[in-house]
């Protein structure tokens, strides 16, 4: 296994881990899912460290501008280091399916966006995206 698979594997497990740890497996793999269709849409970069890093950054400084990120977790001004080992073992498993395509069929149909269930972006409003499936409390979109 290269480095850049290793580094793949940490950022899409990191991703599931901050984004999906409470969330039941389906939820999780969604996650991961609509991860890599993001990797697989021109929109966003080619990389999975690329999407999951995607914010805007501070000139100076380089880091990512709070609440400028895709995934809120990596600008929140918290530590994004994992605390729950066995979540993030859990999380590292997943991503190695996911990547290596032993995860299953995409259920997700494609999704590149999720919200929790409790907040109503602008953004998923039926004129500017299509409903897929709801698991736990994300809600996914394409």
């Amino acid at each position: 296994m290269g480095v850049l698979e290793v580094a793949a594997i940490y950022c899409l497990a990191l991703n599931i881990y901050h984004e999906a740890r409470s969330e039941p497996l389906a939820g999780q793999l969604a996650v991961g899912f609509s991860t890599m269709n993001r990797v697989a849409d021109p929109r966003y970069p080619d990389s999975i460290c690329g999407v999951v890093y995607d914010a805007r950054y501070n000139e100076f400084s380089e880091t990512p501008i709070r609440n400028k990120c895709q995934y809120s977790w990596f600008c929140d001004g918290k530590s994004d280091f994992p605390t729950e080992e066995k979540a993030m073992l859990k999380a590292t498993t997943l991503a190695e399916h996911i990547i290596e395509g032993s995860a299953g069929l995409d259920f997700t149909e494609g999704s590149t966006h999720y919200h929790a269930d409790y907040v109503n972006p602008k953004w998923s409003s039926p004129k500017y995206m299509t409903k897929i499936l709801t698991i736990g409390n994300h809600i996914f979109y394409r």
